[in-house]
C-alpha cells in the first residue's frame, strides 16, 4: 500500500454539518475500498490566494491515508462529481514526506497539550 495525502477545499457557503457530511463521505469512500486513514486535519475557513468559482475563501481539509494505487482514480472522480468541492490535490508521499508528516503531527499534539 502506498501513502497519500489529499488536501481539498470546500465551498465557503456550506454549513458546519454539510462540511462534516462531505468530509465523512470521502473518509467512508476510502475505508470502504480498503484504505487506512492515517491522519485528518480540519484547517478551517481560509482566504484563497485567488478566486475560485467567484469565492474568496474556502474550508480546507487534509486527509493522509494508505491505500492501493488503483482506488485513486475512483476517489478523485468522486471529488470531481461533488459540487461542494472547489479544488483538491492528491500526492503520493515518499519516505521523507512520511517522516516529516509524522514529526509535524507530533509537534501539533505537543502544542495542543
Amino acid at each position: 500500500m502506498n501513502h497519500y495525502e489529499t488536501v481539498f477545499i470546500l465551498n465557503p457557503v456550506l454549513s458546519e454539518t454539510q462540511v462534516k457530511e462531505t468530509v465523512s463521505k470521502f473518509e467512508d469512500y476510502l475505508t470502504s475500498k480498503g484504505a487506512e486513514i492515517v491522519a485528518k486535519e480540519d484547517w478551517g475557513l481560509k482566504k484563497l490566494a485567488y478566486e475560485i468559482q467567484h469565492k474568496k475563501s474556502g474550508f480546507y481539509h487534509l486527509l493522509q491515508f494508505q491505500a492501493p494505487a488503483d482506488i485513486l482514480i475512483g476517489f478523485e472522480t468522486e471529488f470531481r462529481r461533488d459540487e461542494r468541492i472547489m479544488r483538491f490535490l492528491t500526492v503520493a508521499l515518499d519516505k521523507h514526506a512520511i517522516s516529516w508528516a509524522e514529526r509535524r503531527r507530533e509537534k501539533l499534539k505537543a502544542k495542543a497539550n
